[in-house]
């Protein structure tokens, strides 16, 4: 997906094509261990949010409570 987005961006003919494309790949290269660094702290801070109140703890083991007997009961009734 890179290379195919590089390539939009340079002409082939133009002199220093190649060169240019090595910069730009460096670039994005780079970049690349940030922006998922920066997911991975956005994720951390969300989890120790949600994770961190009882309410939040207590409606998703309801719901998981909730959707495993909807599922037993599905199952149930495929086998009468």
């Amino acid at each position: 997906m890179t290379l195919a987005y590089l390539l939009t961006t340079l002409h082939p003919g133009a002199p220093g094509a190649p060169g240019r494309m090595l910069g730009l790949g460096a670039i994005f290269t780079a970049t690349t261990p940030v922006v998922f660094a920066g997911y991975g702290l956005g994720a951390a801070a969300v989890r120790r949010r949600v994770l961190g109140r009882l309410r939040v703890a207590d409606w998703r083991r309801r719901c998981f409570a909730g959707s495993f007997l909807g599922l037993g009961l599905l199952l149930a009734r495929a086998e009468a």
